[in-house]
């Protein structure tokens, strides 16, 4: 890495991707633009971690049925690390809504909802510290 400091990122490969059996080759594209899995563990998640995870939504008339989403089944957590992790994970996953992601994007390639839309990656640094203290306190 040139010069300048790896972060770590907090990726949530859902339900949805998980059923559809799409962990590894999500996680492919991951390692495939350079980022390295730190922490990784497959678990089925509660309410009340879901709602530590998404507390700035906890409130929002769309959270309930992303509650019930998440917990609906086992999703994959994972750390990665490398530069710019934040920012390389949001452009790779795209646009929340799959159906308007670009193409070449996990979301644009294989997910038409906004709901079920296969992965979340924490959206600024400050994010990804919280998110990977509720995942992985150990780190």
């Amino acid at each position: 890495m040139s010069g300048t400091t790896a972060e770590r990122t907090l990726v949530l490969l859902k339900p949805d991707a998980v059923a559809r059996g799409l962990s590894g080759r999500i996680l492919a594209r991951y390692e495939d633009k350079g980022l390295r899995i730190v922490a990784m563990e497959q678990r089925t998640i509660d309410a009340a971690v879901a709602d530590r995870h998404y507390a700035e939504h906890v409130e929002k008339a769309f959270y309930p049925p992303l509650r019930d989403f998440v917990t609906s089944g086992p999703l994959v957590a994972v750390v990665l690390e490398g530069e710019h992790a934040v920012e390389i994970v949001r452009a790779l996953n795209g646009a929340t809504d799959g159906s308007k992601a670009a193409p070449g994007t996990i979301r644009g390639d294989l997910s038409l909802s906004n709901r079920e839309n296969l992965v979340h990656g924490s959206d600024s640094t400050e994010s990804a510290a919280r998110e990977i203290g509720i995942w992985f306190p150990g780190l």
